[in-house]
Order: C-alpha cells, then sequence, then structure tokens
C-alpha cells in the first residue's frame, strides 16, 4: 500500500491531514462544467460499499480529481471536500451517505485513462486495478503525478 493512502485504510500516516481521492461520474449526467457552474454540490447516489467506506473516510478540505467516466474517460478537474459524509436524502433504506464537492480548478491538460495507463508509475493506482469503483482513494505520490500531466501545482 502507497503511502499516501491514507484515511481510506483506517491509518492516518505521517502525520498528513490531507488525503487525496478521486470521483467518477459520467458527464451526460453530472460534468465538470455543470459543478463548476453550481460551485459545489452533493455527491450523492453512491450505493457501493467499498466507495462509500472511502468517503466516510473523507475529512472537510481533503482534494480529489473529478474523473469524467464513459467516452472521455479523463481526469479534467480538482475539487475540494467541504462537507464530511453525512446521510443520503437519496437512499430510502438509509444506509449510504454522501459528501457534499466545490470546484477548485480545472487542469489545464485533461489527463486520459490511456495516458494513466501508459505511465509506469501509476500502475497501481486504483482507477488502474479497481476501474469499476466511482470513488476511489489517490495517494501522494500518484496526487503528484497525476498533477504534473494535468498542467498544475500538486
Amino acid at each position: 500500500m502507497e503511502v499516501g493512502v491514507r484515511r481510506a485504510w483506517g491509518v492516518l500516516e505521517r502525520g498528513l491531514d490531507m488525503a487525496y481521492w478521486l470521483f467518477k461520474s459520467e458527464p451526460e449526467a453530472y460534468s465538470w462544467d455543470e459543478l463548476v457552474a453550481e460551485g459545489s454540490d452533493t455527491w450523492d447516489g453512491v450505493r457501493n460499499h467499498q466507495a462509500a467506506n472511502n468517503m466516510k473516510a473523507m475529512k472537510r478540505g481533503d482534494r480529489a480529481f473529478f474523473y469524467h467516466s464513459g467516452k472521455t474517460r479523463e481526469i479534467v478537474g480538482v475539487v475540494e471536500v467541504v462537507k464530511e459524509y453525512y446521510p443520503d436524502h437519496t437512499d430510502p433504506s438509509g444506509r449510504f451517505g454522501m459528501v457534499d464537492i466545490a470546484a477548485v480548478k480545472p487542469l489545464e491538460r485533461p489527463v486520459t485513462l490511456s495516458a494513466v495507463k501508459a505511465d509506469e508509475r501509476l500502475h497501481d493506482l486504483a482507477l488502474v486495478r479497481h476501474s469499476r469503483l466511482s470513488v476511489m482513494p489517490v495517494g501522494d505520490e500518484h496526487w503528484a503525478i497525476l498533477c504534473a500531466m494535468g498542467g498544475i501545482a500538486p
């Protein structure tokens, strides 16, 4: 396990107080541009237990990539967690929750899934290993690599 993947596994290592994540959304359902226009929004509707556990581990101020799945398959922006896990109003069972996120900045250059897979340094990134997971941790080293690929500072 990469050192940067901290709270997702229940361990806060090296005294760091920020974790990194990736949220996936099909742009036809909810796009980066929609989030930017709204400023912030709820991340609701997650019904996968592993993805929900990742959201439970998030803290206010954590940063995440916004990834367009579907046809484009690319990281397009950075968001910040602005409200920690709380009950999801769209879940009638009451078992799942949601977080609130706010748009921070777009990537200068979107980072495609094919570019991620082509970079050997990212071979163990959750986006590559667990491609169907909608909310996943991103380690510190991977965060820095992906930011550089996208033309932004970490």
